[in-house]
């Protein structure tokens, strides 16, 4: 009886070992949502510029990607000419401005373009904590009822589009 006890030490340290071992191999930019097939949620929160309130109601009618970003976040800058990009082939781009200062994100806006057709302002990162934000870039692919499709994480570059996003978002327009 006293060996299983002495073995047990051992037996607890190769289950942790390969729970971590595991997670070695797991893809940040697929980490599952909850929210997916479920409603973007309720907010009332201001827009980056100008003095309007947007509400989640402001985002339907079109398939959009919501695109998480911040001026502190140095992946969302190098992502940023993409999304310019695809907001000039016409994509619709929604902002969320998470846990940042309102002057910074305007004049990020002023020196890198702005693609967002709405740019929510969420200072205290209360829809991000609604979304399940985890940091910053974070993008949501949701349906013309407001309806989260996909959640990608990290940034978005041409591969990504190409090979992940593109297609889902092209599904959702042609519905």
């Amino acid at each position: 009886m006293k060996r299983l006890l002495m073995l047990l030490p051992l037996a607890i340290f190769l289950v942790v070992a390969v729970f971590l071992y595991r997670g070695l191999f797991l893809n940040p930019a697929e980490l599952p949502s909850a929210l997916i097939g479920k409603p973007f949620p309720a907010f009332d929160l201001p827009a980056v510029e100008g003095d309007r309130r947007l509400r989640r109601e402001d985002l339907l009618g079109k398939p959009a990607l919501v695109n998480v970003w911040a001026t502190w976040c140095p992946t969302c800058k190098a992502e940023h000419q993409m999304l310019n990009q695809l907001a000039a082939q016409g994509v619709l781009i929604h902002g969320i401005n998470y846990k940042d200062d309102n002057a910074k994100a305007q004049q990020w806006l002023k020196d890198f373009l702005d693609p967002y057709q709405l740019n929510v302002s969420d200072p205290e990162g209360k829809l991000g904590l609604d979304l399940g934000v985890y940091g910053a870039p974070e993008t949501f692919l949701i349906d013309k009822t407001g309806v989260i499709r996909h959640k990608y994480v990290g940034a978005i570059d041409e591969r990504v589009w190409r090979e992940q996003l593109a297609a889902l978002y092209q599904e959702l327009v042609d519905e």
